[in-house]
């Protein structure tokens, strides 16, 4: 985990970079946490300490929080401004943040132009159902990478029940108009891929099944990543409404409609979109996914890479002065897709 960079000059500051990025569907990742009541041992926390890593060894601890609620909108206020409109809520698991309640029931309306998206694990959803009911947001993701507690303990190292998980998928339907569920494919839960786009279907909840990006944190268990293939034939049998999308940033999406419910497939083969920086990235060869995401993180750093820490851009001094934020991720942004960071 590298130290974040300095503050750049931000006079002059040319912003075009920051307008493509927010132009292609580029997103705001709001890390309210790094913290998880979980443990999936594939999980890279997009460059702090994995819970599983400091669950195994107590000297390994994520950065300490700097931000109070106050400074996280101050951050997605300046973002927005500065044009970054699709803003998500992630981990660890956002709702184990002291300062959830407060950032996501603060947040001013969204608008036309703007979103509001929180991922979540479900599991803690029951817990905060009364307040999170009263929060501005357009969609909740919900992880759903197990469909058994046999699969979720082998993944996620709990005892917490499937069906904590399952219920807080149905309190998020209770609540919101738009809930949507994404699968990261594995050989511990091959056998209930098709189970799990069953449930998808019976509740219309789209999904997204992805092929897992090795990284250095969870290439610890032999290959545990299985091919997309499987599911896509199966969905075949189901439908023959399939394209595939490669615009924005990101990675490639093979897409499929059944019965009106849109189900994603990202596969590697599709491609990724490397801009810049990314073309002498020493982890390009092994990340299916490009520049797609700016990551603001509850200690006080800006990154627009979430796997690369040493592009990390520590803005804590400029949290109270939204126009100077603002430019200095601008300024970094153009850097990085110059190569010149």
């Amino acid at each position: 985990m590298s130290a974040a960079r300095p503050l750049p000059d931000t006079s002059a500051v040319d912003r075009t970079a920051l307008h493509n990025f927010a132009a292609l569907r580029g997103q705001l990742r709001v890390s309210l946490t790094p913290r998880c009541n979980i443990a999936c041992f594939f999980c890279h926390n997009e460059d702090d300490v994995p819970p599983l890593l400091t669950r195994t060894d107590r000297s390994q601890q994520p950065r300490a929080r700097a931000y109070r609620a106050e400074d996280f909108l101050a951050v997605i206020a300046a973002m927005t401004a500065a044009g970054v409109k699709r803003v998500y809520f992630t981990g660890g698991e956002p709702l184990s943040s002291p300062v959830a309640q407060e950032v996501l029931t603060a947040l001013p309306p969204s608008g036309v132009d703007c979103s509001y998206t929180l991922i979540t694990n479900g599991t803690r959803v029951r817990t905060h159902q009364e307040w999170l009911a009263r929060a501005p947001l357009d969609k909740v993701k919900v992880s759903l990478h197990y469909f058994s507690d046999e699969s979720l303990h082998s993944i996620a190292g709990t005892r917490i029940g499937i069906g904590r998980v399952l219920g807080g998928i149905a309190a998020c339907q209770e609540m919101f108009e738009r809930v949507e569920l994404n699968c990261l494919m594995l050989k511990q839960n091959v056998h209930e891929l098709e189970s799990i786009l069953r449930f998808a279907l019976a509740r219309r909840l789209p999904i997204q099944f992805i092929e897992m990006v090795p990284t250095e944190f969870n290439d610890v268990r032999e290959d545990p990543a299985v091919s997309a293939e499987r599911i896509i034939a199966h969905l075949r049998t189901l439908t023959q409404d399939e394209h595939i999308e490669v615009a924005g940033v990101g990675q490639g999406r093979r897409i499929f409609r059944v019965d009106g419910v849109e189900i994603d497939v990202i596969q590697r083969s599709l491609g990724r979109h490397h801009v810049g920086q990314c073309g002498s990235c020493p982890v390009r060869s092994r990340c299916v996914e490009g520049f797609w995401a700016l990551r603001a993180d509850h200690a006080g750093g800006i990154q627009p890479c979430l796997l690369r820490g040493d592009l990390r851009l520590d803005v804590r001094d400029l949290v109270k002065e939204p126009h100077r934020l603002g430019a200095a991720v601008a300024q970094h942004i153009a850097r990085f897709t110059e190569g010149t960071l």
